[in-house]
């Protein structure tokens, strides 16, 4: 399993296509641990391009703040599983806490 988080200096991002980079976490899901990062500079972000290359980066799913809902469909239609409403703490701790089935979420703070 191979989970993105959107990140903007080094934290999560609010909103995924404001993102300077992504941390891309495999994981052991034997032990439901993060086994490694590596950080991601994204190509431009226009409609399509993000899932997409999250796709051939072989993405199963994406942490994010907000996301629109065009985008969670092309996320969808990729084959990436879409988890929105997530705030604060370090790639590694959201991802933890998702395969923990722990992650708290909030609202979409996206609306386009």
């Amino acid at each position: 399993m191979r989970i993105a988080i959107p990140l903007v200096q080094g934290k999560l991002s609010l909103h995924f296509g404001h993102c300077d980079q992504f941390a891309f976490l495999d994981i052991d899901e034997a032990s439901k641990e993060v086994s490694s990062r590596e950080d991601m500079t994204p190509p431009m972000h226009e409609p399509g391009v993000l899932p997409r290359w999250l796709h051939e980066n072989n993405i199963n799913v994406i942490l994010a703040g907000g996301m629109g809902q065009r985008a969670q469909q092309l996320f969808v239609d990729n084959g990436i599983e879409v988890v929105i409403g997530a705030s604060g703490g370090s790639p590694e701790e959201l991802a933890s806490a998702y395969l923990q089935g722990t992650l708290q979420t909030g609202s979409n703070i996206c609306d386009h």
